[in-house]
């Protein structure tokens, strides 16, 4: 392994905010994009304050930051000022990729739609990472993760358990999501480039991410056909796809789908033979029909023997099962250690991190830090052609951070 990486030679402009749009350009600048990060004057990204935020574990390192933003140039531009824009318009007649995120109001103000930009640079890829897509009613309306991707898109609806309150999403699990659609999108635009020499513009939401993370659900509903509310775990649809607790407190998901096979196996796993003559239990159909009642028959059974020895003989008899991992046990997980999805950093403070989902047998993935804002401004300008004074100048009149 070793050798160019695959991106390394393409410059992109990330002008995106919080998570998604800058997650898509993280996966390119830890592939080898130069990834320039244009932030406004002031406190910059709002990103480099999310750490604050109350769901988010508190830690002096602002981890939040790294995450989503090593591997980047950060450079300061007043996009309303006529210098500031004039040195962003040389930028985008050099870059290969554009992510904005910009409300679509805005992005008429500033002059930053894919329209406005192209005749600049018509080899450039424009990507658009929106809330609730680009057209429709709900256009203009402002999305996050919470309210676009989990919400609109009924999935917290299928979490909910039947007569409870609505259950919530966890902080950025559809903006990592989304902005690995949008990273895909790019990845084809670059390969239509590759063949016909044209830029274009590619796009996601996080509504329409939602609604592709929750397909089976949504197909169905798209038919008219609904699944029933969610019972509580006390009342399951199969007592072979529910949650039981061990002695020491773990909780362990079964998820038998082969029951003509794995039934048996699970009996002699739990040395409880005589459930396969009970003839409540016979069949699939009559374990469905009887599930409460075999769920009540487990719960003692798993809390009779901790989660070690269950893995022991779960595992001993080929029964589909996974441990619920709690947050504490990722730094422990050598599972995700031995298959790169917790790599080392250079950080002195965050010696590891999480990669992207994606594994090349030709490339590894560098994890650097996160730019400090405007770090690179006078670095960038200056690959620009710009020189020293003017450089001061601009800053002097407030077109710079």
């Amino acid at each position: 392994m070793g050798g160019q990486l695959p991106l390394q030679g393409l410059r992109v402009l990330d002008l995106a905010s919080f998570i998604a749009g800058p997650v898509a350009t993280t996966v390119m600048g830890d592939y080898g994009a130069e990834v320039i990060k244009i932030e406004p004057p002031g406190e910059g990204d709002p990103q480099r304050r999310l750490g604050q935020a109350h769901s988010i574990p508190q830690h002096p390192v602002n981890f939040c930051w790294h995450l989503v933003n090593r591997n980047k140039r950060s450079v300061v531009l007043d996009l309303k000022h006529k210098d500031g824009r004039a040195a962003f318009d040389r930028l985008v007649k050099t870059a290969d990729v554009m992510v904005v995120n910009f409300p679509l109001k805005v992005r008429e103000r500033l002059e930053m739609r894919y329209a406005d930009v192209a005749p600049l640079n018509p080899r450039l890829i424009y990507a658009s990472m929106t809330g609730y897509g680009e057209q429709g009613p709900d256009a203009e309306q402002p999305g996050f993760d919470s309210t676009a991707f989990f919400a609109r898109s009924g999935l917290l609806d299928a979490l909910t358990y039947e007569g409870g309150p609505p259950a919530f999403s966890l902080p950025a699990q559809g903006d990592q999501m989304t902005g690995m659609n949008l990273f895909a999108a790019v990845a084809m635009a670059l390969l239509h480039r590759e063949r016909t020499g044209e830029g274009s513009k590619v796009s996601t939401s996080l509504h329409a991410s939602g609604l592709w993370s929750n397909g089976m659900l949504a197909q169905g509903a798209l038919l008219g056909a609904f699944v029933a509310p969610r019972p509580p775990r006390t009342t399951p649809r199969s007592a072979l796809a529910n949650q039981y607790r061990t002695s020491d407190g773990r909780w362990i998901q079964l998820t038998i789908v082969r029951e003509d096979k794995l039934w048996p196996e699970l009996c002699q796993a739990i040395e409880r033979v005589d459930l396969m003559a009970d003839p409540r239990f016979q069949t699939t159909d009559l374990r469905r029909a009887h599930a409460t009642e075999l769920a009540t028959i487990l719960d003692p059974v798993f809390a009779a023997h901790p989660w070690l020895e269950w893995r022991k003989r779960l595992r001993h008899h080929e029964i589909t099962f996974g441990l619920l991992g709690v947050l504490r046990d990722v730094p422990d997980d050598e599972q995700a250690v031995a298959n790169g999805a917790v790599v080392s950093t250079p950080l002195p403070d965050m010696p590891r991190t999480l990669s992207a989902p994606i594994r090349l047998s030709f490339a590894p993935q560098p994890a650097g830090p996160g730019p400090g804002h405007g770090e690179h401004t006078d670095e960038v300008l200056g690959e620009l052609g710009y020189e020293a004074a003017e450089i001061d100048r601009m800053r002097q009149a407030g077109a710079l951070g």
